[in-house]
């Protein structure tokens, strides 16, 4: 079988048990504009209702999350915000840290931990995204 999105997969489920939407929602106790965003991937449903809707659909929660893939699109979205920040936060250490030393305005004490704290975020960095390559 091909992998689906969790979405497709409850759209899949619900219209081969002859379903729709609405009637899935009023057996779930939600909308049917949230079964909408589940089935389009807009949304999830709550964790602790994935029994019920398991067994709303005739199927274990196994085989409810058996076949889905993961959202790249989100996924890709958070790793690309991630990087961004660690490289910012390191970058802002450096230059914080030499702006207000050559101001005279910084501790050494503070440097320190200023430039600690760039300094973990690059090596946080180059251990989650240097490894995948």
């Amino acid at each position: 079988m091909e992998r689906e999105s969790l979405g497709a997969v409850i759209a899949r489920l619900r219209k081969e048990k002859g379903m729709t939407q609405l009637e899935l929602a009023e057996r779930m106790g939600v909308t049917d504009k949230a079964v909408s965003k589940w089935e389009r991937d807009l949304s999830y449903p709550d964790t602790a209702s994935f029994p019920r809707l398991a067994s709303e659909l005739g199927v274990s929660v196994d085989e409810l999350m058996g076949n889905i893939t993961e959202n790249r699109k989100d996924s890709d979205s958070v790793r690309q915000i991630a990087d961004t920040a660690l490289k910012a936060v390191a970058l802002a250490m450096g230059i914080a840290t030499a702006v207000l030393s050559f101001m005279g305005n910084l501790p050494e004490k503070d440097g320190l931990s200023m430039l600690g704290i760039g300094l973990t975020c690059i090596a946080i960095h180059g251990f989650v995204f240097k490894r995948e390559k």
